[in-house]
């Protein structure tokens, strides 16, 4: 039910993006078939990502080959902030894990380059893991 819980997220924050307004999706409508675990989860993803959505935009940024956030497919851009919050902030979820939901989101939500693109950044924020929490516990 994981895999739910992160799906009934990626819509909350994709509607975040392009609706700063109240979301019409409401939390109960999102969360009325997910456990406790996998509520707690769905709660994790996405107040981390709200909490920290100025600094994992500027980590997707940095690895979008020259594309600002701005410029990034929403859908795109709300699977890259949760599975950069899941890779840098939720070290009992498995980096691979993390992009592989993602990856398998996009082939579900996304563009037909969307999938090599996620795949792409995130292999970019796993490498560089350790200097990016560095430079950010050094601010």
């Amino acid at each position: 039910m994981r895999r739910t819980a992160r799906e009934n997220a990626f819509k909350l924050i994709f509607e975040s993006l392009i609706n700063e307004e109240e979301p019409s999706l409401s939390y109960e409508e999102l969360t009325s078939e997910l456990t406790g675990d996998d509520r707690e989860f769905f709660d994790a993803l996405t107040g981390g990502v709200k909490a920290e959505r100025s600094f994992l935009t500027d980590v997707i940024t940095r690895f979008s080959d020259g594309f600002a956030a701005d410029r990034v497919y929403k859908i795109d851009l709300a699977l890259l902030l949760i599975a950069s919050y899941e890779i840098l902030f939720m070290p009992d979820v498995p980096d691979k894990v993390s992009v592989n939901e993602a990856v398998e989101l996009a082939k579900e939500y996304s563009t037909d380059n969307s999938p090599a693109f996620i795949n792409g950044v995130l292999a970019s924020v796993i490498r560089n893991k350790e200097e990016i929490l560095y430079a950010r516990n050094e601010d």
